[in-house]
């Protein structure tokens, strides 16, 4: 119970408590960590203060530090703000601190370390190897053996609602005699789920699957914008670069592990054992999450993607980006790659879902989308089983395409 005034189908209640930073209008330059609750958000370094225990980790602009303070803060924190929000004796100080939600200004919550995607979905691995090897066995040798990944750029990772510009790069078709540059014609959206690394770990000491809740703070949306044209000439031999390097969005609220102890699900049947550190068939609790993901072009829902259904769960990702010694830092964020299912209306890129362009999406206003046009505006959002058959929610991550310069 708390003595907030909640509505019984807030996607943001005492089950979630995610983490986000932000500014007022009265204060733009001050950024300040905030959590959400209801329809408002707490300025946590304001309530800690008032409650006379005053936390340097609540009083960053960034959730950095308390990224880095590992397990036993991130327990300690989330304790205190349940309590806060709880305990009648402290309503008189800290509601003065609670913010409408909507009178906010978020922004990037933490400092972007590296950035690390995956391809863990078979429906959408098996999707693309249809389109782009047919005759072929849809998927590549390798992709049942080890979570397949590249390296993006952490640089242009940016906060939900942040523009993002058409990018200009080479392209040729199959017909084309040479390549030509200009503006991206097939720019497309994927709809993933992002892990946001709180405790580091030492360069050549890999992190076991066991270990994953004491690395990982918590979960975000990610939008990983990509230019399939750009994509489709530079990928061989070394995989994604210009394609996905311009952009990269992600949600304002980070939803803490701990939030999701009711999503928690078994992955899907496995047809191809495991090499020991990747096995998690025995793992009493493994790592697959019960997330709905909504997607919606200017408006229109044209998708929902089932995360469940990812063939890898975040922990084997996470054990083998590092099994070869690579440490991770706070603030690395690595992503899921496109959430897909197996029917229509549940592929989390343009590319699947419109079958390469053969069969556009419909919008609401009677227009049909290959791919993305200037203007368009991409919202992704998502859900999650919370407690007592409650659901937490994951905000949205939303951007709005721009010309290219």
């Amino acid at each position: 119970m708390t003595w907030l005034d909640l509505p019984a189908d807030t996607l943001f209640g005492l089950d979630n408590l995610p983490y986000g930073v932000f500014s007022t209008a009265g204060d733009p330059q001050r950024r300040r960590l905030g959590v959400a609750i209801g329809g408002q958000v707490l300025d946590a370094g304001a309530a800690a203060r008032a409650v006379g225990s005053p936390d340097p980790l609540l009083e960053a602009a960034t959730l950095d530090p308390l990224l880095a303070a590992g397990r036993p803060a991130w327990t300690r924190v989330r304790e205190a703000l349940t309590r806060w929000l709880t305990e009648p004796a402290f309503r008189p100080v800290i509601e003065p601190c609670l913010l409408p939600r909507a009178d906010v200004t978020l922004h990037l919550p933490f400092t972007v370390g590296d950035y690390v995607d995956f391809y863990a979905s078979e429906h959408h691995a098996s999707n693309l190897g249809r389109l782009f090897r047919p005759g072929s066995e849809p998927l590549t040798p390798n992709w049942k053996h080890l979570p397949i990944g590249y390296h993006g750029r952490s640089g242009t990772v940016v906060v939900s609602g942040t523009p993002v510009v058409r990018p200009n790069g080479q392209r040729k078709a199959p017909a084309d005699a040479a390549p030509t540059f200009g503006p991206s014609r097939r720019l497309d959206i994927e709809a993933e789920v992002g892990f946001v690394v709180g405790a580091g770990s030492e360069l050549g000491t890999p992190v076991p699957m066991a270990d994953f809740a004491e690395h990982v703070f918590g979960v975000c949306l990610v939008n990983d914008w990509s230019a399939r044209d750009i994509q489709a000439w530079e990928y061989v031999p070394l995989g994604p670069f210009l394609g996905k390097s311009f952009a990269t969005s992600v949600s304002p609220w980070v939803v803490p592990l701990d939030a999701l102890a009711a999503a928690r699900v078994a992955p899907p049947a496995r047809d191809v054992e495991p090499l020991p550190y990747l096995d998690d068939r025995d793992t009493k609790e493994p790592w697959g999450l019960d997330l709905a993901l909504e997607v919606r072009v200017n408006g229109t829902l044209i998708s929902r993607p089932p995360f469940a259904g990812m063939y890898w769960t975040a922990a084997q990702m996470l054990a083998h980006m590092t099994v070869n010694g690579a440490s991770v830092r706070p603030g690395d964020l690595f992503a899921s790659g496109t959430v897909s299912g197996p029917e229509r209306g549940t592929e989390g890129a343009l590319i699947e879902l419109t079958w390469n362009g053969e069969r556009p999406a419909q919008l609401a206003d009677g227009s049909g989308r290959a791919f993305l046009e200037d203007g368009d505006a991409v919202t992704i959002t998502a859900t999650a089983p919370g407690p007592n058959g409650t659901r937490i929610g994951f905000g949205e991550v939303t951007g709005r395409i721009l010309p290219a310069r």
